[in-house]
């Protein structure tokens, strides 16, 4: 089987031009009366008119129930989308698992799976996410595409460039997953995609400006800037688990695997925190068991969590200083040393920030394993709306 794109063979044709745009602004802001989406477009209104017809012929725009008053004070039926006729797959691959989720076009989960990934060769991979979209596509023909979500370095969503936990370098995986599915796919680098996730659909929809923080075996930075999620050289989100922090942080003896003294890795990283803690109480512990034990009111975990939280903290006003975000979001496995640490966290941006940068909003949101995976599902949603 050849590798399909978006075309008329999986029920939609690409937009172009002014549609794309006016589905693009429905789809990330909601129902909108004609008269707003017009004004946010830059559009006439009957250049609005004109342009939406067509759309709401195909279904591909909708009229909702509810008349809202525009500014003139004339009534205005508010254009949305199906989000129920087309339905997305996003995946997130870890070193042994992979997690599945389809969603609508609003990124709402529908479904949700979790395999073991007990073989990470490229074939075996390939193979093991095929099965998993076949049976969501066995129950659903609405499926129009689906993403693939990694830690590692991503070129134009189509190339792992290098993705260590796996060991993959230059694997063209979009390409072979299409070959093995029929369906248009992507990859992206995860905390990227979970960047776009929370850009379009979640909290940082109503924000032009937003830094993700997430927490976990990594530590990873998305950015959004003037209404743009930033991209590198290599599509990477950014590479800020090796910041080396100040303070007490900077000149203390924690490394990390790679032998950096005193960097975010050191001290946030799943590894870091369950070897802090298994030195402080005396016994093996994950990073997930420390966080439970200082829930508990263990005093010996709390330290180690305050410490976490302290170098979180540390590294949050690095990225304030420099970006000045309306809101930062803290997210990932391990976003629990943020609310039990909150007050070291606290303390600590505000004696990091610049005297000029305001106090920035921080949002430690609770997390799911499977959002790595909605956040797959809204690249794949991202594509299929730009015809890509």
């Amino acid at each position: 089987m050849t590798e399909t794109r978006g075309t008329a063979e999986h029920g939609w044709e690409p937009l172009v031009g002014s549609a794309q745009s006016v589905v693009l602004e429905v789809l990330r802001a909601g129902p909108r009366p004609r008269t707003e989406l017009a004004e946010r477009l830059g559009l006439s209104g009957p250049s609005l008119s004109r342009i939406t017809r067509p759309l709401l012929e195909a279904g591909i725009l909708v009229e909702r129930d509810g008349v809202q008053q525009t500014t003139t004070g004339r009534p205005s039926i508010p254009l949305d989308i199906d989000a129920d006729a087309h339905h997305f797959v996003g995946v997130k691959l870890t070193g042994d698992s992979l997690f599945a989720v389809s969603t609508d076009h609003r990124g709402r989960v529908l479904t949700e799976r979790e395999e073991p990934l007990t073989d990470t060769d490229v074939p075996a991979v390939v193979a093991r996410i095929a099965e998993v979209v076949a049976a969501i596509t066995a129950a659903d023909d609405r499926v129009r595409g689906v993403c693939v979500a990694l830690g590692g370095a991503t070129i134009d969503r189509r190339e792992v460039r290098r993705a260590p936990f796996l060991g993959w370098e230059d694997v063209p995986l979009a390409s072979l997953l299409g070959a093995a599915t029929g369906l248009p796919c992507s990859v992206e680098n995860d905390v990227r995609a979970l960047t776009h996730a929370e850009h379009w659909f979640g909290e940082g929809r109503d924000h032009r400006s937003f830094a993700l923080l997430t927490i976990g075996a990594g530590i990873g930075l998305g950015l959004v800037v003037a209404g743009t999620v930033l991209s590198g050289a290599h599509s990477t989100a950014g590479s800020i688990g090796h910041q080396r922090l100040g303070g007490a942080v900077s000149t203390s003896d924690l490394r990390c695997e790679f032998g950096h003294r005193g960097c975010a890795r050191a001290v946030l990283s799943a590894r870091a925190i369950s070897l802090a803690g298994t030195e402080a109480l005396g016994r093996p512990v994950s990073a997930a068991e420390l966080l439970d034990a200082a829930r508990g009111g263990d005093h010996a975990a709390r330290a180690v969590v305050d410490t976490a939280a302290e170098a979180l903290g540390l590294l949050v006003a690095d990225v304030v200083n420099v970006v000045d975000p309306e809101v930062v979001l803290l997210s990932g496995e391990l976003v629990g040393v943020a609310e039990v640490g909150r007050a070291a966290l606290d303390r600590s941006v505000e004696a990091a920030r610049h005297w000029s940068t305001p106090t920035p909003t921080v949002i430690a949101q609770p997390f799911r394993f499977n959002e790595w995976a909605r956040g797959a599902a809204a690249v794949a949603i991202q594509m299929h709306a730009l015809g890509a």
